[in-house]
């Protein structure tokens, strides 16, 4: 089985301008991403950017990426464009996030051993149980109901499900919660269904691109995580992950 890795990386960050391109200990942040994606069972890593800045970089560093156009609404859009400038054909294409430096490569492959099942999934993601009050509540941290057989029955800001005989501040003590880890993963038939539908009521209400394709009636399969990761937006997660750098060293 062929499994392709897409990282999509956008010079405008309104939080953190040229994102991709800062520096963590020596090493730029989607360099960073490219070698932990590297180690991964992925048969090829490419970079998907709309900046001749990032594309110089990482095609400096050894690393292989495709200028993609600016308008892209989403890095779901910007994954196929790179895709369909690569002419292959893979079994599966994972977007990885271009803010997640630590990702871990376990996580990527628990995606990629999905679509070796005898049905592989039209997509799929991970999900990390809840442990704290401050994951649960964080808006910024979308969580996720499942089905029986794993499926994702729905993407939420808000803690689901809603528990009507518990305060909340006891909710985690009698619920086990899951928040999404925004790793896809999707059959490349369905990537290019996908980048063609409309935005639905659900996704502009929440913000949350994958529930479109939940309205549309696609089916989200979910690997568990335990592993942590950190995610990039501002400069204080910067901080925080040079902290992270620097306790490694010890």
């Amino acid at each position: 089985m062929q499994a392709i890795g897409i990282i999509p990386a956008r010079y405008a960050s309104t939080r953190l301008p040229g994102k991709p391109l800062v520096e963590l200990a020596g090493q730029s942040m989607i360099q960073r991403v490219v070698a932990q994606a590297r180690q991964s069972s992925l048969s090829r890593v490419v970079v998907a950017t709309d900046d001749e800045r990032i594309l110089a970089h990482v095609r400096g560093f050894g690393g292989e990426a495709v200028l993609t156009s600016a308008d892209h609404p989403s890095g779901t859009d910007r994954v196929w464009d790179a895709y369909q400038q690569l002419q292959t054909s893979v079994d599966c294409i994972i977007n990885i996030q271009g803010d997640e430096p630590f990702i871990h490569p376990a996580q990527i492959d628990a995606l990629v051993q999905l679509f070796a099942r005898p049905a592989p999934p039209q997509l799929a993601t991970l999900v990390k149980p809840v442990i704290s009050e401050e994951e649960l509540f964080s808006p910024h941290l979308p969580k996720v109901v499942r089905d029986a057989d794993g499926y994702a029955l729905y993407f939420s800001r808000h803690p689901l499900p809603y528990q009507r005989q518990q305060t909340p501040d006891s909710w985690l003590q009698h619920h086990r919660y899951l928040r999404h880890i925004g790793l896809y993963a999707y059959r490349p038939d369905v990537l290019a269904e996908i980048t063609q539908l409309p935005p639905s009521a659900l996704e502009l209400a929440e913000s949350l691109e994958q529930l479109r394709w939940l309205e549309h009636g696609y089916r989200i399969l979910t690997a568990e995580t335990e592993l942590e990761t950190i995610g990039i937006d501002t400069p204080e997660d910067v901080e925080r992950a040079l902290q992270y750098l620097e306790r490694g060293k010890q």
